[in-house]
């Protein structure tokens, strides 16, 4: 696989994690397992994923990088919830650790993968 196939790849799969996150979040606590009949306002704890969303669509590096420190929280409530809630809530949280894995794997190697084809900076010749 060369490396802008590599590139685009890693891109898709983490816009499809993330999105998948944003989806599974606001299902999860409005219709599929919430903690009140009819909603709550935890499904507000979505609205920090949709933030990375345009750095991840314009294929910004910095955005790669700090979503991947971000994605991190999620990953502790997916691992809390799983243990502690009753099902569905704990299968739905065992998808959010495996969105959260996969965003995660998808943004380090993105980054990975477009830092060792960047070119080395240009340095100036002595005379």
């Amino acid at each position: 696989m060369n490396k802008t196939t590599q590139i685009d790849f890693t891109r898709r799969l983490a816009l499809g994690s993330l999105l998948g996150l944003i989806v599974l979040g606001l299902a999860w606590e409005m219709w599929l397992a919430p903690i009140r009949p009819g909603g709550s306002l935890l499904a507000l704890k979505v609205l920090p994923l949709c933030i990375p969303l345009a750095g991840i669509l314009k294929n910004r590096m910095y955005t790669y990088r700090w979503v991947s420190l971000l994605v991190w929280l999620y990953f502790t409530e997916g691992v809390v919830r799983a243990w502690s809630d009753r099902a569905p809530g704990n299968y739905l949280a065992f998808v959010e650790v495996l969105l959260c894995l996969t965003l995660f794997a998808a943004c380090a190697l993105h980054v990975r993968v477009r830092l060792k084809n960047a070119q080395p900076p240009a340095t100036p010749s002595t005379l």
